[in-house]
């Protein structure tokens, strides 16, 4: 992590200085964990140690260093998001008495997969396919304490820390929005940071959103770490989404050494 990429966490992911540490072996370092906190939490954004000084307890004293602390300033909830590949780290969080509450999985959507929709769904009953942005989600109270819940890098605070970054499209009427799409283009892929429906229609209004997305010159579309009450892995998989890899969520409660 460079210094540059470090304060653009503080900003984004609510790094909190006071939640990093490392640990040393003489004068030499050998272990960090980087923590972000809000009101809700503490989020485990980084937990490494050196490979020789692994499987010596540097790892679980990290995480009890800052149990303990929370215990006193709180807030008393800690998570992480583990990829579920990393069996070292889901058992360090497991002996350290974390709980794996939901498994966040990882969505792609190849090129090709989601086909044009504009003859199924054409835009002539009073609907329109609009520009949205955090902002404009925000003032019609779709961003808030009522969204669902999600990972932490997509969470209503990271979507407010980075908007200047997001696009976005929404289906909407003259009285209100009934899906939209958040998103950050990359190089070669688009990763979605919300997706939304807020009607009954099987998927059919998120369906002609992504195909508009595709319009963009958009390749491989992403959408990372669903969590499964955010929406039904049915839905994600009816409109050509496809698993492609998890993170565990873990989570305890701050107690002292």
């Amino acid at each position: 992590m460079t210094a540059a990429a470090f304060k653009r966490s503080i900003r984004d992911l609510q790094v909190w200085c006071s939640s990093c540490m490392v640990a040393f072996s003489g004068a030499d370092p050998i272990g960090v964990l980087i923590g972000a906190k809000r009101p809700s939490g503490t989020l485990i954004h980084t937990i490494a140690v050196h490979p020789d000084h692994c499987r010596q307890g540097h790892g679980r004293h990290l995480l009890a260093s800052l149990s303990s602390k929370l215990a006193i300033l709180g807030p008393p909830r800690i998570i992480a998001e583990i990829p579920e590949t990393l069996f070292p780290a889901c058992e360090l969080f497991r002996v350290s008495g974390y709980v794996q509450e939901a498994l966040l999985t990882d969505y792609v959507l190849p090129a090709g997969e989601n086909p044009s929709t504009q003859d199924r769904y054409p835009n002539d009953g009073g609907q329109f396919v609009i520009p949205m942005t955090v902002d404009d989600l925000s003032a019609n109270g779709l961003l808030g304490e009522s969204e669902p819940q999600r990972c932490w890098r997509r969470s209503v605070e990271t979507l407010t820390a980075r908007k200047e970054e997001v696009a976005g499209l929404a289906i909407a009427t003259a009285e209100q929005i009934e899906a939209y799409v958040l998103y950050i283009e990359g190089d070669a892929t688009t990763e979605i940071v919300s997706l939304q429906t807020l009607v009954e229609d099987g998927g059919a209004r998120l369906n002609q959103l992504l195909a508009r997305l595709r319009t963009h010159g958009t390749r491989n579309v992403r959408f990372p770490r669903v969590h499964p009450a955010e929406i039904p892995a049915a839905l994600l998989e009816a409109l050509g989404f496809h698993p492609a890899g998890a993170h565990r969520l873990y989570a305890a409660q701050a107690r002292s050494a």
